[in-house]
């Protein structure tokens, strides 16, 4: 008898707290969406870099300021491009500026950098690009030759993108007052394919190749950190890969973003926030390069907020899954491409990440950004 009580005991303390437990789970996830509901509002007095960064400060900044400002049903759902029609045609429009430091980079430079992240948020957006406008910000004293370089860079990934750079402008600013030049490009595109409708639980994740490479390039190019890698910038345009992504899986594409500012995490947040799904994604998964994570490790960075410039995060139904991850890795911008999540219906607005050790932690969007001026 004293031994079924013992027992009786012991799994009421069990059972009391899994009960706790399961309550303070549910109280965390409860403030999350209510922080998630709140209207935004800019706190600061004063713009900082990390409204900038592409995470929360970015976010909140672009709902206070500019959408409550510009608000109308083109600019609401805050994609990479505005979608609207003239005479029947379905168009994408979208802009982007462009301040990196260095503005020469192994793999890359500013020219090619504004030309491809243009061209990849007219593709994502299910667009065929067409033509683009380049706007630059001198500073008095930037060499011509450097200027030159920076605009043959330029011709040569619009050449390659099949695009053109058909209009544009010039502003000179006084010595010290950039970093030399600054680049805006906008671009225009046409809808030849819609993407196959909402996300919904059931789909499937996929990355087109491996992540962090153009945001730790930057950060040791910039010579700051004793730090010797052998790495490139990953800027690429990828809007033959989507076109081969489209052909091969049509309707069963149902979203694709590029993963620059705030790397892949901040994209799997606005999918989970924007469709109130839960995105589920195995960090064994995820393709990362040794020297990437290496240097991510020493400083105390997680590869999945690093910016690329030349990779994607698609997520398709699971009828076309195993077609997509092939034509993926058919094409040489997505050998390295790779499932690494599923779409989930609960809990909605979250991403999860089923770590190497087997827990599982949430995903949120950062405050700031730990590598400044990566594009």
């Amino acid at each position: 008898m004293a031994e079924q009580s013992a027992d009786w005991a012991e799994a009421a303390v069990r059972e009391h707290a899994h009960v706790e437990i399961a309550s303070r789970e549910e109280q965390v996830l409860e403030r999350i969406e209510r922080a998630r509901r709140a209207r935004p509002r800019l706190r600061e007095e004063n713009i900082t870099l990390a409204h900038g960064a592409g995470g929360k400060a970015t976010q909140t900044l672009i709902e206070a300021v500019f959408l409550d400002a510009f608000r109308n049903p083109l600019l609401e759902p805050l994609d990479d491009g505005a979608r609207f029609s003239v005479d029947g045609a379905s168009m994408v429009f979208t802009t982007d500026s462009y301040v990196v430091s260095p503005l020469f980079f192994p793999g890359g430079d500013i020219g090619d950098l504004a030309v491809n992240g243009t061209v990849n948020d007219l593709a994502v957006s299910g667009a065929v690009p067409l033509h683009l406008s380049a706007g630059f910000i001198l500073e008095e004293g930037f060499p011509v030759a450097d200027l030159k370089r920076v605009v043959q860079s330029m011709r040569a990934a619009a050449e390659a993108a099949g695009v053109q750079i058909v209009t544009g402008d010039t502003k000179l600013v006084q010595r010290c007052k950039a970093d030399g030049c600054y680049i805006n490009t906008a671009g225009v595109g046409v809808v030849r394919r819609p993407l196959g409708g909402d996300v919904r639980p059931g789909d499937v994740v996929l990355v087109s190749g491996p992540i962090g490479e153009h945001g730790v390039t930057i950060m040791l190019a910039r010579g700051e950190l004793d730090i010797e890698a052998d790495l490139v910038s990953d800027t690429a345009a990828l809007n033959g890969l989507v076109a081969t992504l489209l052909d091969a899986c049509g309707d069963g594409v149902r979203r694709m973003r590029d993963a620059t500012r705030g790397g892949v995490a901040t994209i799997l947040n606005e999918v989970a926030g924007d469709a109130g799904v839960a995105v589920v994604v195995d960090e064994d998964a995820i393709p990362v390069r040794p020297d990437v994570r290496g240097a991510c490790e020493l400083l105390g960075i997680d590869p999945m907020y690093v910016a690329c410039e030349g990779r994607m995060v698609t997520i398709v139904s699971e009828e076309v899954a195993d077609t997509a991850l092939k034509t993926l890795r058919s094409h040489p911008l997505g050998v390295g491409a790779s499932v690494i999540g599923k779409i989930k219906d609960d809990p909605p607005g979250l991403v999860l990440l089923r770590t190497a050790f087997g827990g599982t932690r949430i995903v949120d969007l950062l405050v700031g950004d730990p590598l400044p001026r990566i594009c």
